[in-house]
């Protein structure tokens, strides 16, 4: 099968990868479309040291299942959590099967990933997708997840300042989940051309060279993909205030001053993936929109120039058919 693979150091397309076999209670996915993610570019710089095959946000078919189909699954559009877990350790037993101890994470940590002709997955991870949904809008089930659940994270109370830091894939899903909280939100990014998007969804935004640094806003969300980005945020925020991290970069060799968190008392927080079923209904409501952020689209042929384009500036997301 086709694949399209990092090594450590190349990535190409692979067009005999050997099809993987479905462990007891996996799924082997036929995915339909996939999206480009930062991870997977900033995975191509060394990020978490991963090889093999890339891609985590998919829509598929269920072709079988290696156990009882006991949800009917088979032959299904599907979308899914990208957490294999054990559910025997304790973060598991205590609910928290995203940090489980033993897990593996598709496309990204022990995991062949989505940009394949096949792929599997637990089938605990699956979950159907409406036929009110299309496929260039299920595609966004799991950066969607990430951005509710940042917005979760922050138990809002009275009608806060939040700033939204990064015009990128995850910054402008963010935003648009934060506009829906009872608070004063805005983006700051430097493409024009993205930011513009605000404009469409009534969303106040500004050029990152045009703000000031006040350390007057309750929370501020990095979404930037730059190690730059909590330097940012520390300046921006208010003493006492959160800054809420969703972006994972390469290691870097410059540091960020941390002397500004304990000064000001700053409560940081780290938030990664999100609940499926959660976003499937955000997208079946129509809650955000998605389709304005597709930027370009390709065939798994086109893998490398996909990622290419993913990391030029004017982009925002990019899908491939597969």
């Amino acid at each position: 099968m086709r694949a399209l693979v990092f090594d450590g150091t190349t990535l190409a397309l692979d067009p005999r990868r050997a099809e993987p076999t479905a462990a007891e209670g996996e799924a082997l996915i036929r995915p339909i479309k996939v999206g480009i993610c930062s991870t997977d570019l900033e995975i191509c710089k060394g990020y978490m040291g991963f090889t093999g095959v890339l891609g985590h946000e998919f829509v598929g078919v269920v072709e079988s299942i290696n156990g009882p189909d006991t949800r009917r699954l088979v032959g299904k559009r599907v979308v899914g959590g990208i957490n294999a877990v054990c559910l025997k350790c304790d973060m598991c037993r205590a609910g928290l099967t995203t940090h489980c101890r033993n897990r593996t994470v598709l496309g990204i940590s022990g995991r062949d990933g989505c940009f394949a002709d096949r792929f599997t997955l637990p089938a605990i991870n699956l979950v159907p997708v409406p036929e009110s949904i299309d496929n260039d809008a299920a595609v966004f089930a799991e950066p969607l997840a990430a951005a509710l659940h940042a917005a979760r994270q922050l138990h809002v109370e009275g009608k806060p300042y939040i700033t939204v830091l990064g015009d990128g894939r995850l910054g402008l899903l963010c935003v648009q989940v934060m506009a829906q909280l009872n608070a004063s939100v805005r983006l700051i990014g430097k493409h024009p051309d993205k930011m513009n998007l605000c404009t469409k969804w009534g969303i106040k935004h500004r050029h990152v060279s045009e703000i000031g640094r006040r350390a007057d806003q309750d929370v501020v969300v990095d979404c930037t993909g730059s190690a730059d980005g909590l330097d940012l945020a520390l300046q921006l925020v208010r003493p006492r205030g959160k800054v809420l991290l969703k972006t994972t970069v390469a290691p870097e060799t410059r540091l960020t001053d941390l002397s500004p968190i304990v000064i000001n008392e700053i409560e940081v927080i780290g938030s990664r993936c999100g609940s499926i079923p959660d976003a499937i209904d955000a997208l079946r409501r129509k809650q955000v929109d998605v389709a304005s952020l597709i930027s370009r689209r390709f065939r798994l042929d086109d893998g490398v120039k996909s990622m290419q384009t993913a990391k030029q500036p004017g982009v925002i997301k990019v899908l491939m058919e597969v």
